[in-house]
């Protein structure tokens, strides 16, 4: 009796990830994780549109200086993450589905303490950062980070939500979360900027009212609706052996996203200099790239799943084949976001503002931006299988390349001549040689796992 591709338990997707059509399993695998990207890239564009048409340019600037900030404080979760996709995955390619569930909960509890004690230093973060800004945009900066304290520790829980689905072979299950905080999002945001005039304070309530009622969403799809992949707390305590190795495997990652931020707030400060009009059109520009960025990148979580299970069930053949063909279907997705979105960019960042200055700025970042997505997909799609792997220094090690040595060593060496524009280029530049050299590694690694 064939079960539908949703309606399979864990078992049964083990089943097809190992022993079903490569293709066509990436593909079942990457179309939730697919839509996902294009609702999950929409909601910072949600957030521009109402920021920028009903706030104002000055808000939006701060928003987009701000964001590499918030993200260096969940960079945590996000190699948490990691670390919990490749040893949940691995244990169920094995078919160790007490170990997979043990090591779930262990990544839980541990997910939203971090995240709780990690909050407050996001505030002391708000005030350093405010004195050292363009008064234009300060008090925005300040509002902006110190609020975004509120909602760090439901980020981390849905960072590890959406790895643990991923492992166990269900994307479509964080694909079913973003929509909820899509929506979530609008009819908020409408609430909060739209009708009550809150401004930049709106839109962080709007995340975290977002936020509150995803968490609950979530507790009970994990831990009260009735199937078999049930998780339950009843004799919870912390396991040292397992909490050791995800912070061991995670901890790359987590400098590796760290590090990423910190490189992209670094290249803020390189554009905050010549004032929020720029820094407004590299957001405009980030806000629509966005969705190409997050497409190609799509098939990375795929092709970890796909990569940890084969890995862990000794079928290495399978895993590179898995892996090439990850890189094929994310460069063709790739070229045609190219095509489709170059020729509408200016009727598309005029959805933001009409502002002449700013819609000159983001048009030239956004056609410059649109053009790296080929080469930023093949280098996601690689790592992903680094990830796998469990090889995570690697992917640490080409995060730091890719942001610091690649762009950000470009940008200051091409700043006097380019001005800001050397950020533009920069991006363009490190994404094609990030993927060549991840390209070179990915041929010449052992595909043995390291965890």
């Amino acid at each position: 009796m064939k079960l539908s591709f949703l309606s399979q338990n864990m078992e049964q997707r083990r089943d097809l990830i190992l022993k079903g059509n490569v293709v066509s399993t990436i593909l079942m695998l990457s179309v939730p994780s697919l839509m996902m990207g294009v609702v999950q890239s929409l909601i910072p564009v949600i957030d521009g549109l109402f920021l920028n048409n009903i706030v104002g340019t000055t808000a939006a600037s701060a928003v987009t200086y701000c964001t590499p900030v918030v993200n260096m404080t969940t960079a945590l979760s996000q190699g948490l993450s990691v670390a919990g996709m490749a040893i949940i995955g691995q244990a169920n390619g094995r078919g160790d589905f007490k170990e997979s569930r043990r090591t779930t909960i262990q990544l839980i509890v541990f997910a939203l303490i971090l995240g709780i004690v990690l909050a407050p230093l996001l505030v002391v973060g708000a005030f350093g950062l405010s004195d050292h800004v363009n008064e234009e945009i300060a008090h925005n900066v300040f509002i902006y980070i110190s609020l975004n304290a509120l909602v760090i520790p439901f980020s981390f829980l849905e960072s590890v939500y959406n790895a643990i689905k991923n492992a166990n072979g269900r994307p479509e299950d964080s694909f079913i979360r973003m929509i909820i905080m899509l929506v979530l999002k609008i009819v908020f945001n409408t609430l909060f900027i739209a009708v009550f005039s809150w401004g930049l304070v709106g839109s962080v309530m709007a995340s975290l009212a977002s936020n509150i009622l995803i968490t609950l969403w979530m507790f009970y799809e994990l831990f009260l609706k009735k199937n078999s992949d049930r998780l339950e707390m009843r004799g919870f305590k912390f396991d040292r052996k397992i909490i050791k190795k995800l912070l061991y495997i995670g901890f790359p990652s987590m400098l590796s996203n760290l590090m990423l931020n910190l490189g992209f707030f670094l290249i803020n400060n390189e554009v905050e200099k010549y004032g929020s009009i720029v820094l407004n059109g590299q957001g405009i520009a980030n806000n629509i790239t966005s969705v190409c960025f997050i497409l190609p990148s799509s098939f990375a979580s795929a092709i970890t799943t796909m990569v940890s299970m084969n890995v862990g069930a000794l079928q290495v053949k399978r895993a590179k084949y898995s892996c090439l063909i990850g890189c094929i279907v994310s460069a063709v997705t790739a070229a045609l976001l190219i095509a489709i979105v170059v020729p509408l960019s200016s009727h598309l960042t005029v959805l933001f503002t009409r502002e002449a200055q700013v819609l000159a700025v983001a048009n030239k970042a956004l056609h410059i931006y649109t053009y790296s997505v080929i080469g930023f997909g093949v280098c996601m799609v690689e790592q992903g299988a680094f990830i796998g792997l469990g090889k995570t220094k690697i992917t640490l090690v080409m995060s730091i390349l890719r942001v610091w040595l690649l762009r950000y060593i470009f940008i200051l060496v091409t700043e006097s001549f380019l001005s800001y524009y050397s950020v533009f280029w920069g991006n363009l530049f490190s994404n094609y040689m990030a993927a060549l050299i991840t390209t070179i590694l990915i041929l010449k690694v052992s595909w043995e796992s390291d965890i």
